[in-house]
């Protein structure tokens, strides 16, 4: 029997039985997804917020303080933004779903759903459709979008400091931005590499103070070791030694000083690429080499797996998410959001003990990353066959009443939908 799309809940009310094989499997699957993905987009959006608002402040800080491009900052922005959203999908998916069947349950549409003959069961196939959907963007955010915006943040950030590095190098200003340097310049000739009248107080050697006095300073990138030299024409470096109180002059026509970026700008440091930098052929490559040399891999280890593990925690969020969410309570939205924070916090503390005993080499890296996974899972099983074998319908009145108004929901999203 199809669905009066015309008449309204006048019609709907006269039908005495709701018979699930009157509603179309794909309009309840529709139902259901479209109650799940408005709190999932809202959770990424939050949980995305609540962890970039550090990061944010620290790139409009370069924009006040440091002078750099608002569109180099953006771009900065967009290189992070892939290693949160890895996180913070499998997040905002396990609220979606818990949200959704909070209210589909509040709301007794759950019981409505069973007494029609739908099982929890078939309520799993538009939540697994959705969940599978949502690994396969995770997996790809972990496998490729990650490593791209690591490898292009570490590249952007040497890149504004090269350009910038003088912006953090003001004319008749004690500039202290540099670790343990304090750095004096009368004047800087445009675009700024080449500083004149320099007057600069080392404090980096506990064992010795040096006061370093120079005609002229010029700004050396070095492209292969991502690090910026000041280069020191025709000074002096008058050095004190506080063990025996001594001093010493010593007069020079070049001195190099290595401006520690890391302070300066960002968290930027000399090195080699970081595993998080590396794709996956990358990883294994890497692996393989160290193995071959005889050497432990167990960062890169850590992290091939942790591009699969993260992924995977979207199925077993949304799993664990539906017989959480059809639990009764009165506050749905307050509930689901405290349940998904407690779940997402004890995942990734295993999580991150697991890649800490990873990288120590204490677990092997599979059973370390996979763990949680595995917990997490088992657990999703075991909740969701209980709460399958459950039967609640005790009160056959108000079970009519609510057969009736979750048929007139459908009704009207099928209707809203041919319209």
């Amino acid at each position: 029997m199809p669905f009066p799309r015309d008449r309204g809940i006048q019609s709907i009310c006269k039908i005495p039985s709701f018979d699930y094989h009157d509603c179309p499997v794909h309009t309840t699957n529709r139902y259901i997804l479209r109650e799940i993905f408005v709190p999932f987009a809202l959770g990424v959006a939050v949980f995305t917020l609540i962890l970039l608002i550090a990061r944010i402040l620290k790139l409009v800080e370069m924009v006040v303080n440091r002078g750099v491009p608002p569109l180099d900052v953006l771009k900065l922005f967009s290189y992070i933004l892939p290693a949160f959203l890895e996180v913070t999908v499998p997040m905002a998916l396990l609220l979606g779903v818990l949200v959704a069947f909070g209210r589909l349950s509040s709301d007794s549409e759950i019981i409505a759903l069973k007494t029609s003959g739908i099982s929890l069961y078939q309520l799993l196939r538009p939540v697994a459709s959705f969940a599978i959907v949502i690994y396969f963007v995770a997996l790809g955010l972990s496998l490729y979008a990650r490593p791209w915006g690591n490898s292009l943040l570490h590249s952007g950030l040497y890149e504004i400091a090269k350009k910038r590095a003088s912006a953090g190098i003001k004319e008749k200003v004690f500039n202290d931005d540099f670790s343990g340097l304090v750095i004096y310049v009368d004047h800087i000739e445009p675009p700024g590499n080449t500083l004149r009248g320099i007057l600069i107080s080392d404090t980096r050697d506990s064992n010795q103070r040096n006061t370093v006095f120079a005609q002229v300073g010029v700004l050396v990138p070095n492209e292969r070791l991502h690090v910026l030299t000041l280069r020191l024409l025709n000074g002096s470096i008058h050095a004190f030694y506080p063990s025996d109180r001594s001093y010493h002059r010593t007069d020079f026509s070049t001195y190099d000083i290595t401006l520690d970026l890391n302070t300066a700008l960002a968290n930027l440091r000399p090195r080699e690429k970081d595993p998080s930098e590396m794709t996956l052929a990358e990883l294994q490559q890497a692996i393989a080499a160290k193995r071959l040399a005889g050497e432990p891999a167990f960062s890169e280890a850590v992290e091939l797996h942790r591009k699969f593990s993260i992924p995977f925690a979207c199925l077993a969020f949304a799993a664990i998410g539906i017989p959480l969410g059809i639990q009764p309570t009165r506050s749905v939205r307050s509930r689901g959001f405290t349940l998904s924070l407690s779940l997402i916090f004890l995942y990734y503390l295993l999580l991150t003990l697991g890649e800490s005993l990873g990288q120590r080499g204490v677990l092997p890296a599979g059973i370390a990353l996979w763990l949680p996974n595995v917990l997490l899972s088992g657990l999703a099983v075991m909740l969701f066959i209980r709460a399958a074998r459950e039967t609640a319908v005790t009160q056959p009145a108000r079970v009519d009443r609510w057969l009736l108004a979750l048929r007139f929901r459908i009704a009207s999203l099928a209707g809203s939908k041919s319209s």
